[in-house]
């Protein structure tokens, strides 16, 4: 026994323990249909670019001082952050751009911490004025994996904005994989404040006065506690305006006399109006205006699940009536359609392509048990390398189900040498199984080199660095599963 495991390698070893070889396989089964269950779906690879991206807001300041007062000063900053090759910016009307580039395999989240680093620095020199700067890494994940147009014929445009905010976009956050919901378009409600200067002047107050006077009442504190003998109850003063009554009904003081006018209201120096802000972003579907809501999933969060659950919420809502019968609802963008598509396509081709091999090999062989046999080795080798994926951290994609597709071949090709030998030798004197071992013996070692010659021929295209490197490092990775598990 020890003679023919030495001489057969392997194979022999498997002709000799087929109980064994038959519980491993059975192994390899299990664990593969559990590695396809937890591996992600998505259209391409999972790839972040080395770039980090700066914006500072500060509206209505001129293009000129934007770049004169902080694109300077976030360049001085940003560009000494460790790794950066290259420091892009732009500036507009109340807007600043810097963009980082570092090289491709740079840790893109040390990169970014860093950066955050130095932009904490850099608002030291910043003006008062702007707005909290927004850093983050260019990540093509954040693209929405879902869009959703709301819209009413009968519901007023602010009305609407305001449930799709504070109601509609609530009912998703708390779905798996979904990272954010954001609501743009429509009309924003907005309370204007249109105040009269010669009255304010005339009581001794400014805009600036009357601004910081109405920010100062709008505000909730705590009260304190009231102690008992029994309990404690905590307390607070309310406040927060409630209704456009309580804003125009608001007391004014001057600020020279530091007196409150018992007589005069905002309302006496200035128009309260509820209104809407400026409508910056216009959605309209099928002529009539609407309100975008876009759903984006977390980075790792498998795509065609996300729009699932997101299907299945929907269907929940309409089915509860929670959805307004007013109110449509209507997918304007799926990203799991072009998902489906590309691995159906690419699942199809694998399909055809290990059937064709299986008509070849019957063509040669003529024998349908070997064929048979050998058609084994095509679901086992590919549940094998759905483990080695899962393990690897890939994902179902294009580029790894293109590399299933190509070693479809390669996976079978040692497979049919082995038996078309095992076959020649089952003709000779002697027992079944010890000509089954010679056979396994005489191409076991060439079976070894061939593998190994093909694996060091494509392993070196993972050395391959830049854009190119990321896209097919998964295509070369599958491939290699596939031919290791030949």
């Amino acid at each position: 026994m020890k003679h023919r495991f030495r001489s057969g390698g392997l194979a022999a070893w498997s002709i000799n323990h087929p109980v064994g070889i038959s519980m491993l396989a059975l192994s390899v089964i299990v664990l593969g249909f559990f590695a396809l269950q937890r591996l992600s779906i998505d259209l391409l690879p999972h790839i972040i670019y080395p770039d980090i991206r700066v914006r500072v807001l500060e509206p209505g300041v001129p293009a000129q001082i934007m770049e004169d007062q902080i694109t300077r000063q976030l360049e001085e900053q940003l560009a000494i952050t460790e790794g950066a090759i290259q420091v892009q910016s732009k500036s507009s009307e109340g807007r600043s751009n810097v963009d980082l580039s570092f090289p491709y395999g740079t840790d893109i989240d040390r990169a970014l911490r860093d950066a955050s680093t130095r932009l904490d620095r850099a608002r030291r020199f910043l003006p008062d004025t702007v707005e909290q700067p927004i850093i983050y890494k260019r990540d093509p994940s954040q693209i929405s994996a879902m869009e959703l147009i709301i819209s009413s014929s009968e519901r007023d445009p602010v009305e609407l904005r305001s449930w799709a905010d504070f109601t509609f976009s609530r009912w998703f956050l708390n779905l798996p994989g979904v990272a954010s919901v954001e609501v743009g378009g429509g009309l924003e409600r907005e309370v204007q404040i249109t105040a009269d200067q010669e009255m304010l002047a005339s009581i001794g107050l400014s805009l600036t006065d009357l601004a910081e006077l109405i920010k100062r009442s709008n505000t909730d504190a705590a009260g304190g506690r009231l102690m008992s003998n029994t309990q404690e109850i905590a307390t607070r003063t309310r406040g927060r305006f409630d209704s456009i009554e309580s804003i125009r009904a608001l007391p004014l003081w001057s600020s020279e006399s530091n007196r409150v006018d018992s007589v005069l209201h905002l309302e006496d120096v200035a128009s309260v109006v509820d209104s809407h802000a400026d409508e910056r972003i216009r959605i309209r579907l099928n002529h009539q205006p609407g309100i975008k809501l876009s759903v984006q999933k977390q980075p790792q969060a498998n795509t065609v699940s996300v729009v699932d659950e997101v299907l299945n919420r929907l269907e929940v809502l309409n089915n509860q009536q929670l959805i307004p019968a007013d109110i449509e609802v209507t997918t304007v963008s799926d990203e799991s359609t072009y998902v489906r598509h590309a691995l159906s396509n690419a699942s199809l081709a694998a399909l055809s392509g290990a059937v064709l091999a299986m008509i070849v090999i019957y063509l040669f062989l003529g024998n349908m048990i070997r064929t048979l046999i050998i058609g084994t080795a095509i679901p086992i080798g590919i549940l094998v390398t759905f483990t080695i994926m899962d393990l690897s951290g890939l994902t179902l994609n294009i580029m790894t189900l293109g590399g299933l597709a190509l070693g479809m071949g390669l996976l079978i090709d040692s497979t049919i040498v082995m038996l078309e030998n095992i076959t020649r030798h089952q003709h000779d004197a002697g027992s079944v199984e010890d000509n089954a071992v010679r056979a396994a013996a005489e191409v076991n070692s060439p079976i070894v080199a061939s593998t190994g010659t093909n694996l060091a021929a494509i392993l070196p295209f993972l050395f391959i660095g830049g854009l190119t490197g990321l896209l097919f490092q998964e295509l070369i990775i599958t491939i290699s599963s596939a031919m290791l598990a030949a």
